[in-house]
């Protein structure tokens, strides 16, 4: 007999009768007055076995038995006795009644119990091995498998090609930090780990290959949050002969058939809204469409305000004032109170702003009032301060009632957008937002478009590409890249879901005098961008096809899926937020040896032993 005829947790009553020979882990075991039950788990799930004191060698192997020891059992498969089936297992109408018990391998006890759910990520990290055999981990990562699967299985229908790209290549400037790696054999030169396939996939393209993908590992040394990395995967996507519209359709196609077939979710549709539309009304480039409170933008009805916070932002360049209603926020006993706007006072802070005003909406009829009492209805200290013109537009403009909460804010654009934009996902968010419907369960996908093509980078003084720098700008806009940067549009896209990037992606650059003129405008000179890209301005001179791709998160979406709070919960090994592997104490000292043969010598040895 094979030492393994079925998994665990796919025993069921078709195999009722039969002798199986299972393979696992003990989950638990129980002894029940001279009956031994063992609870056996594989990856596929659990199944109950019966030891029986019938047969002495084996019913004393099972006494010994702990929690992880790997064991073999054979047996036969039966009913469970009426009234002890367990619905909420595959195997719950069958039990093992075992003949036969190997102990393949005892084990130590456990640094934790697997049931237990509040483990710290530390404990979780260091002992990942024993982590990843919960079953919410192994449900994780299972699922991340068949996404992948599904991906593979509608790019190879609809013909695309899975290449690899180096993994060892030239650090470039204009994205994140590299992460660098000395060579030996040429002193003092580095390689650097891929932010991106990024120039290999336009390669590809202009050598003819039409259609790409690769699933593949992407390096960033930048920041760490909950939804980043310093090592991700990356599902990677080029095409020839496709236009933007024909780029999006074709993968939101994708995005829908995976969701369907892996967690039986419909996305239903994909609206479509413009970079400059997200900012106006959200705040964010990523909106999260299951929060119901948009902006209201009141900039131009501040500028001669007494309330200097508002008028000083509204008359600044580039500054912007928004109002953002709260329906019901100040409903007695069951709005906002004072604490939580104190809480969120803070909050934005984090995002730059220097605090919150707000207006509580108690009586919209009351009107504009008195000169000695304006606007009674209203409460604030801010009202006497805002002329009643300014005051009717933001009524007006919110579509405030009687209830509603008002919170401002006046700044720069950018520290507005994000601080508001934050406010907006955290009302929505809190029990107060769930409660009072601001919140809607669901998935909520959208595309935004048409972002700007450069960034201003006030320190550098000199812009930055938004997306990268082989994005290509909208048709007509490619002088402006030189003489109006600002006003320059570019074909980019990214595919939003629920307030998170999922994937994003952009039509190419497939001349090389646009992309000189890209350069330019970055004040990158032909020298520096021929030393740096060469090779790809090289290759666009041989008839290169126009062609544009996008690449998805794949840890992000599996993230979505699971409902994990963050991604390290989809990645089978992750670093934490200090870009450190607790289960192999990555990154660690190397010998001097190695130093010399790459060529390298600390610049601070005393301060590398210390860490």
């Amino acid at each position: 007999m094979a030492m393994r005829t079925h998994y665990c947790g796919l025993v069921t009553e078709a195999q009722m009768g039969e002798t199986v020979s299972l393979c696992g882990w003990v989950n638990r075991r129980r002894d029940h007055g001279g009956v031994i039950f063992v609870d056996l788990r594989d990856r596929e799930g659990y199944v109950q076995i019966v030891c029986d004191p019938d047969r002495a060698e084996m019913f004393s192997t099972a006494e010994g038995l702990r929690n992880e020891f790997c064991i073999q059992v054979k047996g036969l498969v039966r009913a469970r006795p009426d009234g002890t089936t367990n619905d909420s297992l595959k195997s719950g109408k069958i039990e093992v009644l075992c003949y036969e018990l190997v102990v393949l391998n005892p084990s130590v006890t456990p640094p934790f119990q697997l049931d237990e759910d509040n483990l710290s990520e530390t404990t979780r990290l260091t002992h990942r091995v024993l982590d990843l055999r919960r079953p919410y981990m192994q449900n994780n990562l299972m699922l991340r498998y068949r996404v992948s699967m599904e991906v593979r299985k509608f790019l190879d229908a609809n013909g695309f090609v899975d290449i690899e790209t180096p993994m060892l290549t030239k650090s470039t400037p204009e994205g994140a930090r590299d992460y660098l790696v000395p060579s030996r054999v040429h002193d003092g030169h580095f390689f650097a780990l891929p932010q991106s396939p990024q120039l290999f996939k336009q390669l590809l393209m202009v050598a003819g290959f039409d259609r790409y993908y690769q699933i593949t590992k992407c390096f960033r040394d930048e920041d760490l949050r909950a939804d980043r990395q310093p090592e991700f995967t990356q599902i990677d996507i080029e095409t020839s002969f496709l236009g933007e519209e024909e780029i999006r359709d074709m993968f939101q196609g994708m995005i829908t058939t995976v969701f369907k077939n892996t967690i039986g979710v419909d996305l239903g549709d994909f609206p479509v809204m413009t970079y400059q539309e997200a900012m106006h009304v959200y705040g964010s480039d990523k909106p999260d469409l299951r929060v119901n409170l948009k902006f209201a933008e009141v900039t131009d009805v501040m500028a001669d305000v007494d309330f200097k916070v508002f008028s000083g932002a509204a008359t600044m360049k580039n500054g912007r004032v928004v109002a953002l209603r709260v329906p019901g926020g100040s409903v007695e006993g069951g709005g906002i109170s004072r604490g939580e706007i104190d809480a969120y006072t803070e909050f934005v802070k984090i995002y730059g702003a220097k605090g919150l005003a707000y207006i509580r909406v108690n009586d919209v009829a009351a009107g504009e009032g008195t000169k000695d009492k304006p606007w009674p209805g209203l409460q604030s200290p801010i009202v006497k301060n805002i002329h009643s013109t300014a005051l009717k537009a933001v009524l007006e403009r919110t579509g405030a009632q009687n209830g509603d909460l008002i919170f401002f804010g006046a700044d720069k654009a950018k520290i507005v957008n994000d601080a508001i934009g934050a406010l907006r996902i955290k009302i929505g968010h809190s029990d107060f937002g769930k409660k009072n419907g601001l919140f809607e369960k669901g998935w909520r996908p959208m595309w935004v478009v048409d972002f700007p093509m450069f960034e201003y980078d006030e320190e550098a003084q000199r812009y930055t590409a938004t997306h990268h720098p082989f994005t290509a700008p909208k048709d007509g806009h490619e002088d402006w890249m030189v003489t109006a940067p600002e006003k320059c549009i570019s074909k980019g896209y990214d595919m939003v879901l629920n307030g998170w990037e999922m994937g994003g992606g952009s039509v190419r650059i497939h001349r090389a005098d646009v992309q000189q003129k890209v350069f330019d405008a970055l004040k990158i000179s032909p020298e520096e961008a021929q030393l740096k890209f060469g090779f790809l301005l090289d290759a666009l001179q041989y008839g290169a096809p126009p062609h544009g791709g996008l690449a998805f998160g794949l840890d992000r979406i599996v993230t979505m899926m699971t409902g994990a709070e963050s991604i390290r919960d989809v990645i089978a090994f992750p670093k934490t937020q200090r870009a450190q592997c607790l289960l192999t104490q990555a990154p660690s000292l190397v010998d001097e040896k190695q130093l010399r043969e790459l060529h390298i010598r600390l610049r601070n040895p005393d301060a590398a032993k210390a860490d």
